[in-house]
């Protein structure tokens, strides 16, 4: 462990420990920095539990880099050179695009799951500027790309890793150097799974088939996936294999909004003291804001979390009120949320394709403006690597007391998307804001109604998982207002930060997702 140490609590460092004697036993020695080739052993899955706080990401992020320095590559998903497959390898994986941005901000090389379940197919030509990013060529010599561009991606790669987005700032567009995606044929070797709260069981066994070696985070304390009966996948391994970590109380001892996350597993505590202490913490910190309203001005980037499905859709279409919005047609700046891909089996390609760029459902999107056909859209995918998109587009807005959604404008097939200026706290598992608000009259609703999920109250899970989405403050409304806005909806902030768009714009004719 040597310096580790010194940045671990006891239970971290016995956690470390753990995993290190399992990555021995799958032929990588962390204290001796020795690699083996993978020995096709028994497969190995364990998980590090433990609640907001705790240090799930602090021992992720270590036992990556010292998985790094004993010489193990890391597989991002973008592209895997032919030369080093024999070497041993590590892919950092989350279930959304949110989830894995989160992991990348702290210096973590995260990817989505379905990155890794699906691998890009390349041109060529353009595989040989790939391998030489990835320390496997020569400096290659392409027609019509100049040294400068070359410069620029060799650049941009040293600092970020990804590869679609270096031939990017190269000024080539997805559809130059990608050719298709495939799913995943050979295995890899070690996976870690941050979120994995949020894997159904299916997804589970999908990754025991590509990872000999898994190494599972989760928070017990939140929701379980759907149609999961309140359990959670490490809940269902040996007890030997699970290795829980408690707060650390010297690191996050300050933090308002993680004391009232863990004071919610007060079995004897009710939710009008709940709320009594998030009054008085509001009166102490300026984390945490006791808010007669919503504030609509933060919804357009940050959603407000809800329970009930009527509340989000009341929310959504009070905001689109306020900003005034058209019933036939969307602002440039409002955010959406991907419900799917509708597309036939016959072009599966086009689904894999929206779907490797960012586009799989749950994730958070703003619009920028009409594309270049009717029905389609240019997008941002929030969190994504590569995050300007133009797709085929069917948008729903749904509408108080109507069965059926508003669909202001539609392709005839492609990405679906439904508003995201408020969205239930179930699918806000596995992202994070700077601010969040908290619709609290719901939770009360939730209250009241007793139910239980997996022995605890569910309006504690509920309360937990919405409280834990906020990284800098929270906003815990309490009345059913919304404040008007101060400025009008932007994009101008998304445009200047973004790489070179990828388009998956169609070719003439064609009306889905885009030829690539």
């Amino acid at each position: 462990m040597n310096d580790i140490a010194l940045t671990f609590s006891d239970d971290q460092a016995a956690a470390f420990d753990s995993v290190a004697e399992m990555l021995r036993h799958a032929g990588i020695d962390l204290g001796d920095a020795l690699l083996q080739p993978p020995g096709g052993g028994p497969d190995q899955v364990m998980a590090v539990t433990g609640k907001a706080g705790s240090g799930k990401t602090l021992l992720l992020s270590e036992l990556y880099k010292a998985l790094q320095a004993a010489g193990v590559e890391i597989v991002s998903g973008d592209y895997e050179s032919r030369r080093k497959r024999e070497k041993r390898t590590l892919a950092i994986l989350a279930p959304t695009n949110k989830a894995a941005s989160v992991l990348r901000l702290r210096g973590v090389p995260a990817t989505t799951i379905h990155r890794i379940l699906y691998t890009p197919v390349y041109d060529p030509e353009y595989e040989k500027i790939a391998e030489w990013l990835a320390g496997g060529g020569e400096r290659p010599e392409i027609e019509g790309l100049s040294e400068l561009a070359l410069d620029r991606a060799a650049a941009f790669f040293a600092t970020n890793k990804s590869v679609p987005g270096a031939l990017a700032a190269a000024g080539l567009r997805g559809s130059d150097f990608i050719t298709g995606w495939k799913r995943r044929e050979e295995p890899l070797d070690i996976g870690f799974v941050d979120e994995s709260s949020m894997l159904d069981d299916k997804q589970f066994e999908d990754l025991k088939e590509i990872f000999p070696t898994l190494l599972l985070f989760g928070d017990p304390a939140q929701l379980a996936p759907v149609n999961q009966s309140g359990t959670m996948v490490f809940e269902k391994l040996p007890e030997e294999r699970v290795l829980n970590l408690s707060r650390i109380h010297r690191q996050q001892a300050d933090n308002p909004i993680l004391d009232l996350a863990h004071a919610l597993a007060d079995p004897e505590l009710g939710f009008e003291q709940f709320e009594r202490m998030i009054e008085a913490a509001a009166a102490r910190d300026e984390r945490v804001v006791w808010s007669q309203r919503v504030e609509v001005d933060l919804m357009a980037r940050s959603p407000v979390l809800v329970w009930r499905n009527a509340t989000r859709i009341r929310l959504i279409n009070a905001f689109r009120a306020v900003h005034g919005a058209p019933e036939d047609a969307l602002l440039a700046g409002e955010p959406l949320i991907c419900d799917g891909i509708e597309l036939p089996l016959k072009h599966r390609k086009k689904r894999l394709d929206l779907e490797a760029r960012g586009l799989i459902k749950g994730a958070q999107v703003v619009y920028l403006g009409e594309g270049r056909k009717p029905g389609f859209s240019r997008l941002h995918v929030m969190g994504a690597e590569d995050p300007q998109v133009s797709a085929a587009s069917i948008v729903k807005i749904e509408k108080p007391g109507e069965e059926e959604p508003f669909i202001p404008f539609a392709a005839r097939m492609g990405a679906t998307f439904l508003h995201g200026a408020a969205v239930t706290i179930h699918k806000a598992q596995g992202s994070q804001w700077g601010d969040v608000q908290v619709f609290a009259p719901d939770l009360y609703a939730a209250a009241r109604m007793g139910r239980m999920e997996a022995g605890q109250a569910l309006w504690k899970r509920l309360a937990y998982v919405a409280i834990t989405r906020a990284q800098e403050r929270l906003y815990w409304v309490v009345r059913n207002r919304l404040a008007k806005p101060t400025t009008p909806l932007r994009v101008d902030d998304l445009r200047a930060l973004a790489p070179a768009p990828l388009t998956l714009e169609a070719a003439a004719g064609a009306d889905l997702a885009g030829e690539t």
